[in-house]
């Protein structure tokens, strides 16, 4: 789009519009070309919408993150309750929330491997792998 003497800064036609100011340096002058203006006028508008919301919302409910099975979570509560344990015991003695047990018991949580071992070896029975819910095998560690 063409650029014209009435749509510089200052001039009545400039009110209502929001100009991509290019700058060009050239050896002795700066020389600015005010071109490619969007109407803006009685707008708040600051940024330009390019995806439709309705594309957007289902972009977004496909990138969910994977959460703990319901199978883990009963391994969870059947191990913690055999050990005498209540959320706040388990989550005092593997220094968590009490929150997070809830959360892992009840398949809200999302898996943190580091989480998993610590409930892991509290409890004595596996949550990942195939064997969940056998005994721990607490072995040596080798080095």
């Amino acid at each position: 789009s063409g650029c014209q003497g009435g749509d510089l800064p200052g001039s009545r036609r400039d009110l209502g519009k929001a100009f991509v100011i290019t700058k060009l340096k050239l050896p002795v002058l700066a020389a600015y070309f005010f071109c490619e203006f969007e109407w803006a006028a009685g707008q708040n508008k600051q940024h330009f919408i390019t995806k439709n919301t309705a594309k957007l919302d289902r972009e977004t409910e496909e990138l969910h993150h994977d959460r703990v099975s319901l199978e883990v979570g009963k391994v969870i509560q059947q191990g913690r309750q055999s050990k005498g344990l209540t959320q706040k015991d388990l989550a005092t003695k593997i220094n968590e929330k009490p929150q997070v047990i809830a959360d892992y018991e009840s398949g809200r949580a999302i898996p943190n491997n580091q989480v998993m071992g610590k409930i892991e070896r509290a409890i004595g029975l596996k949550l990942r792998g195939k064997d969940i819910g056998k005994p721990l095998e607490t072995g040596p560690k080798g080095k």
